[in-house]
């Protein structure tokens, strides 16, 4: 048995320690590839972590990024190290990607459309948004999908191509919003004790920012009301909370100022119409055999 290992090593002695050397070359690769992707990983967190306000999401992606390229790299170097011939290797897969590419458009349709609202930054994760239909507050976001979850706890995935292929509303990515409080009142009473009433609910609220200064109008006339309008800008954290607030009062305040809420009403005028005459029967009359 020795003989034979001897004479094995003597007859292919170089081709086994060449094909040592390109495992143990490959091994080194495969082993520096997967401390790469953690050294680059860590990286781009700590580098992320001290940017104020980067999204969360567009980092997760780059890591993503950053990792399939290293492993790319590696898995050619290695099968350059065994000999293959990594060019025709590399026009065989971008062959293959294009019959590949055809065949998951839509797939690749999503994977750019969330590439380029990555890029844009439309929105990030933790923001309320609406976009067609759907509704709710950005809970991840991949190449792939979006996942948001509705205010009463409804989960929705959508692809980001029906995403950025629609008008989008982030209502948080501004810091302030506009809140506009009305109120209905009769066409008898004042205007101006109405308008006094808003007057004094915007100067008690603390909440409303003093620039823009709030506004206060006759709205619109209304079939069974006349409709003032309060206009102010809040900070976008406290628009729900005030405007909450306001309107739970705001019924009792307008009563206690001597205003009136009007029901919708319609006023009904009845016409009646003359009866057509009829003139009475002239000639003989069949008498009724009862008579």
């Amino acid at each position: 048995m020795k003989e034979q290992i001897l004479a094995l090593w003597n007859t292919h002695g170089d081709s086994i320690t060449a094909l040592g050397g390109k495992i143990l070359f490959a091994f080194l690769v495969a082993l520096g590839g997967r401390v790469l992707i953690h050294i680059a990983g860590a990286l781009i967190r700590r580098a992320t972590s001290r940017i104020p306000l980067f999204d969360e999401t567009f980092a997760s992606m780059f890591r993503i990024v950053i990792s399939y390229t290293i492993l790319i790299v590696c898995i050619i170097m290695i099968l350059d190290s065994f000999g293959v011939n990594t060019a025709s290797l590399i026009a065989l897969l971008g062959a293959a990607g294009v019959a590949v590419g055809l065949a998951l458009k839509d797939t690749l349709s999503n994977i750019a459309s969330g590439i380029i609202l990555l890029l844009l930054r439309s929105y990030r994760k933790g923001d309320y948004i609406e976009f067609g239909a759907c509704a709710g507050t950005v809970r991840d976001m991949d190449l792939f999908t979006t996942s948001l979850e509705t205010p009463d706890g409804i989960f929705i995935s959508a692809p980001n191509s029906s995403i950025w292929g629609l008008p989008l509303k982030n209502y948080s990515r501004n810091r302030r919003r506009r809140m506009d409080i009305s109120i209905g009142i009769s066409y008898s009473d004042s205007i101006d004790t109405a308008f006094k009433l808003m007057r004094q609910i915007a100067a008690e609220e603390k909440r409303f920012l003093p620039d823009p200064a709030p506004q206060i109008m006759v709205q619109s006339l209304g079939e069974s009301s006349v409709n003032i309008t309060l206009r102010a800008w809040a900070h976008a954290d406290d628009y729900w909370p005030a405007y909450w607030d306001l309107m739970r009062g705001l019924k009792d305040r307008t009563l206690a100022a001597g205003l009136t809420i009007p029901f919708p009403q319609q006023d009904v005028h009845i016409v009646a119409e003359p009866q057509p005459h009829n003139p009475e029967p002239t000639g003989n009359l069949i008498d009724d055999p009862r008579r």
